[in-house]
Formats: structure tokens, C-alpha cells, sequence
């Protein structure tokens, strides 16, 4: 990847600082973006220690402002983009809303995603990769995207249906016609579970009803089958990197690397209209 550039958002923990790694390794300029500017610089010198080449900048990406100053200073900083990873994961315990009225794993894992794609479209000249995350692939309310009837449920987590939702945005976007044809992908990558950050803060009222009662054995037995993170990194710095994915769009990756079905509710006209349709509304004044 000597000479690309890769923007990650998330790059200051977990898979999406596994993820930067990976990348440095391959020779890519890497920029991480974290909400905390002294956490995301702290990544930055640790990766660039290693002989890469990383670069910090500090963005509360759920956040409509912050992404638009983002996307400013990207800009300034490259003619050209050849690599957006949308990495960002956010899984509070109870339903919040951002300051711009956005429930907050929707904005994080929806809305950022499709507005920071919009907003480098112009130096984009390569591949966008989503990641989605948690346990997708389950139905998709319409009633209840922004969490307005449920958060949680026995088994539902809006954090889940987020990560459907992002899969079912991912493949509206990818037949858009600023994008079909212009040379830019965007596939969506799953990366299997991992023992990250995000994961380790969750507290018990996080968990879908039914995994409550486990979540002692979950936390004794994660780190040990999930505390390499290299691992659930594999499959974005696949996507980002491998010449076997060059020219392929619209394609959903699981955390061996391989093509996976889509899930019926991904590929349902109505969910992915209607999910547009919001990120359209909710982001107007911005793109």
C-alpha cells in the first residue's frame, strides 16, 4: 500500500487501532481519528513507533459539526483518499441522543458512515469499507430505527439492528450514481467479536435480557478466545489492502475473508428506502 492514504475512524482502541496497524505495516499513510485528541495522538506515536507512517485528528464523528470540520481537515491534508474505513462503534446501556437529536448507536453506526462517505466523495479513489459488528443480520423494525419503541429487548439490541442497518445503507450507496462506475467501492466487512474497549465497559443493563444471567462466564472467557485483536482486524485490512477485491462493490465479507450471503433484511427495497431516507432528512444542512 505504499503511497495510499487510509482514513480510520474508531483508531484509537480495538479493531480499528488493529486495523490502522495492519495497514502501517503494508506501507499505507494512515489517519486515525478519535474523540479524545490526546488518545488518538497517543495511537498515532505508538503506531508510528513501529515504523508506519500514522497521523492523528481528533473528531467526535457522531456528531454533524464535527464531521463536516473533519472532512475539512482531511482535505487540507490530502489530494486524494484511496481508503475510508468507517469503524466507529459506540453500545451504551440505555437509549441517548446526540446533540444533533440522533439516537446515538444510529448516529455512530448509520448516519456517520453515510455522511462522511458523502463528504469525501471528491478524494475518494478507491475503497470505502463499513464495519459492521456485534451479532447482525436480524430483522429490521421501521418503526423503531432510532430505538423510538425499544432499545433493548430479550434477544434485540438497537446495537445489532445498527449494524444491519448499516449493511442494508452500504448497498443503497453502493448503486448510487456518484458512485456506480466511478471507480469507488464500498463493501461492508464483518469482523467477528473481539475483546475490545467497547466490550470490556459494558456493563450487565447493555445485554439483551437473555444473556444477562451469563454475562460473569462472558467476561472470564472473553479475553481469552478473543484478546488477539489482530484477529477481528483481518477482514477490514483485507478489504482495504487485497488486489483479489479491486473493482469489487457491494459485497459483504465475513471475518475469514470470504464472500458472505447478505442477510433478507440488508436486501429488502423498503428497509434500505427508508433508511436513506432518514440519513437524507437527518442530514441536510450537512452534505
Amino acid at each position: 500500500m505504499d503511497g495510499k492514504t487510509v482514513l480510520v475512524t474508531g483508531g484509537t482502541g480495538g479493531i480499528g487501532k488493529e486495523t490502522a496497524r495492519g495497514l502501517a505495516a503494508r506501507g499505507a499513510r494512515v489517519i486515525l481519528v478519535g474523540r479524545d485528541p490526546v488518545r488518538a495522538q497517543r495511537a498515532a506515536d505508538e503506531l508510528s513507533a513501529g515504523g508506519g507512517r500514522v497521523e492523528a485528528l481528533a473528531a467526535d464523528v457522531t456528531r454533524q459539526r464535527d464531521l463536516a470540520r473533519l472532512a475539512a481537515q482531511v482535505a487540507e491534508r490530502c489530494d486524494r483518499l484511496d481508503v475510508l474505513i468507517n469503524n466507529v462503534g459506540t453500545n451504551p446501556p440505555r437509549r441517548i441522543l446526540t446533540e444533533d437529536g440522533v439516537e446515538a448507536t444510529f448516529a455512530a453506526h448509520v448516519l456517520t458512515p453515510f455522511t462522511l462517505t458523502r463528504l469525501l466523495l471528491p478524494l475518494l479513489g478507491g475503497r470505502v469499507v463499513n464495519i459492521t459488528g456485534g451479532i447482525p443480520g436480524g430483522p429490521i423494525e421501521l418503526d423503531n430505527l432510532q430505538a423510538e419503541r425499544r432499545y433493548l429487548g430479550w434477544t434485540f439490541s438497537q446495537y445489532n439492528h445498527t449494524k444491519t442497518m448499516l449493511m442494508a445503507m452500504s448497498l443503497r450507496f453502493a448503486e448510487q450514481e456518484q458512485v456506480a462506475g466511478s471507480g469507488v467501492t464500498i463493501n461492508v466487512a464483518y469482523p467477528g467479536h473481539g475483546h475490545t474497549p467497547m466490550n470490556q465497559s459494558m456493563t450487565t443493563a447493555g445485554f439483551p435480557y437473555v444473556y444477562r444471567p451469563i454475562v460473569p462466564l462472558l467476561r472470564a472467557v472473553t479475553p481469552r478466545i478473543f484478546g488477539d485483536l489482530s484477529k477481528p482486524s483481518r477482514s477490514s485490512v483485507y478489504l482495504a489492502s487485497s488486489d483479489d477485491v479491486e473493482g469489487v462493490t457491494g459485497t459483504y465479507f465475513g471475518r475469514k475473508c470470504r464472500r458472505v450471503p447478505w442477510p433478507a433484511s440488508a436486501l429488502d427495497r423498503r428497509n434500505q428506502d427508508a433508511i436513506w431516507t432518514l440519513c437524507e432528512a437527518l442530514t441536510r444542512e450537512t452534505v
